[in-house]
């Protein structure tokens, strides 16, 4: 015992130790499921939502278009300059129809200032400006970036933890991979997470013959462009709202709202449930300083209308100004339960969504699955370590003890190691531990063999033992080291459950390496060192 350096034991026992304690640390971890352990478990076996969601880059073009036209629109106005209206030939272009020749110099002069960066094309009475291609493509990029990164708030906002949020896919892809394990209320969650939640005040445009300020929406939208006279204003575009009865029931209405948004989510400050005048559930919001003024400016210009909330191109309420708002603040209100005003609060507290998404792939996953696919994997790892004990103890005798050893020591280390740098224990990840465990043997079956090959060219124990720990190095290092390269390569190239068998691996790869040759030696030399003058070796 005394010829082994304080360093050896140092080395040899902190990462036992410190395994052993992060191990039975008491976190939320340690309640799901894998023997009351700090072990983060995935997916596959905590249960949850696996989502694969393709985000609408259309939406972000069509923003910064309504912005573009919001702008030509202000600018032609003030210029004078005539025209009938303008349409969106394509997601990504505007047209102004009705231009008069006296005046096509003076809205192309606009569009010029207004949209240097976009393609100006001439047509009979009408001009139209195309977004440039690369400018389009950055908007598409940028939107898959911002809606990734709003998705990330939402999730660490609720709370949900060891989420995984990534981008899927090569270059330029436009999906995004969900991962929420431990998720107790799948629906509510995925509502939370993929709904724009983007907020709109629009003001009303009276339909001729209706009541200023007292309009209740028209029954459908080809009754309310009648009104019209069959064709709606330049500007004005209906929106529907559903409306929830006492009953349970729901019916459609239709508003003509002007295009442009008077005050938008962006403008928000902050959000939270409240009560209105009934005390029933709704959400006030405070609107930051510069949109307060723009807010209270508009309120007192307008009283006596009507302006419409909308949330996702949807109308929640269409209420009547009675007064100027000062201050930036106010209420929606909605008909909402306390669940989904709590829900609209946190939506627009984590901020809109740039675009939408579209669910390509969901799953969910129970966490009773998750249960059965442990017990599975903890009993096929017993049922592979009895017969492993039995193989070692019956080919190497006591000898075999010290591979048990080392067996059980590695084994700590995995989950250890693990734990300690948040890496997840999937369904494959447990496969690859099984499989670390055959490795961790087969080192040792190298090593005895070796040894067992010098005993018989008459060598004694120390240096039989010497010698093959020496000579099988090369040969452990070599094996490990080739599947360590494989297993780097699955985790690199691979997704989702291959990334879990890959890092499994590669933990139990390393620590191997460090059970086999460093433990198991000091193992020999503590057993030797209490034995200097044993003859014949047990192996």
């Amino acid at each position: 015992m005394s010829k082994i350096p304080l360093w050896k034991w140092v080395v040899a026992i902190a990462p036992l130790v410190g395994s052993i304690v992060i191990l039975l640390l008491p976190s939320e971890r340690s309640a799901e499921g894998l023997a009351g352990l700090n072990v983060n478990l995935g997916l596959d076996l905590r249960g949850g939502i696996h989502m694969v969601m393709q985000v609408r880059t259309d939406d972000a073009i069509q923003t910064e278009v309504d912005a573009a036209e919001a702008r030509v629109r202000r600018a032609l106005g003030e210029a004078g300059a005539g025209f009938e209206r303008i349409e969106r030939p394509t997601v990504a272009a505007l047209q102004v129809l009705g231009v008069a020749d006296a005046a096509r110099a003076s809205v192309e002069k606009v569009l010029t200032e207004q949209l240097p960066q976009w393609t100006i094309a001439s047509g009979a009475g009408s001009l139209k400006a195309t977004m440039g291609s690369v400018e389009e493509a950055n908007l598409r990029e940028q939107a898959v970036t911002d809606v990734l990164s709003g998705v990330r708030e939402r999730v660490d906002k609720w709370g949900i933890a060891e989420a995984n949020t990534t981008r899927q896919g090569t270059a330029g892809s436009d999906r995004i991979l969900v991962q929420l394990p431990g998720v107790d209320d799948p629906a509510r969650v995925k509502n939370l997470i993929t709904e724009p939640a983007f907020l709109e005040w629009k003001m009303l445009v009276t339909p001729p013959g209706q009541t200023p300020g007292n309009y209740g929406g028209a029954a459908d939208r080809e009754q309310l462009v009648a009104l019209f006279g069959g064709t709606l204003p330049d500007g004005v575009e209906v929106y529907s709202q559903v409306v929830k009865q006492v009953n349970g029931s729901e019916f459609r209405t239709f508003w003509p709202l002007e295009k442009i948004s008077a005050i938008t989510g962006n403008d928000l400050e902050d959000a939270q449930r409240a009560g209105d005048e009934f005390g029933k559930p709704a959400v006030s919001f405070r609107l930051k300083p510069p949109a307060g003024q723009r807010f209270a400016r508009l309120t007192r210009e307008n009283v006596g209308r009507q302006m419409a909330i909308l949330l996702d191109a949807s109308v929640i309420s269409a209420p009547r100004i009675q007064s100027e708002i000062p201050g930036g603040h106010g209420i929606i209100t909605g008909r909402f339960t306390s669940g989904e005003a709590d829900d609209l609060a946190f939506k627009l507290r984590s901020g809109a969504l740039r675009a939408g998404v579209t669910i390509l792939e969901e799953r969910t996953i129970g966490p009773s699955l998750g249960a059965d696919s442990i017990r599975k994997g903890l009993v096929s790892g017993a049922v592979g370590l009895l017969m492993t004990t039995a193989f070692l103890l019956v080919w190497y005798r006591g000898s075999g003890l010290n591979a048990l050893a080392v067996l059980a020591l590695q084994m700590v280390l995995i989950l250890g190691v693990m734990s300690a740098f948040g890496a997840t224990l999937t369904l494959p990840g447990i496969a690859g531990y099984i499989l670390t465990m055959g490795m961790a043997v087969d080192a040792n079956v190298l090593i005895f063999e070796r040894i067992r090959e010098e005993l018989r060219v008459g060598k004694t124990v120390r240096s039989a033992v010497d010698a093959g720990f020496d000579k099988a190095f090369s040969a452990i290092l070599d094996s490990n080291l080739t599947t360590l390269i494989s297993a780097v390569a699955l985790f690199s190239y691979g997704t989702g459950p291959i990334k879990g068998f890959a890092v499994t691996l590669s933990v139990g790869l390393l620590a191997n390496m460090f059970t086999a040759v460093f433990i198991s030696r000091m193992l020999f030399d503590l057993f030797l060192g209490l034995k200097p003058r044993i003859q014949r070796l047990s192996i």
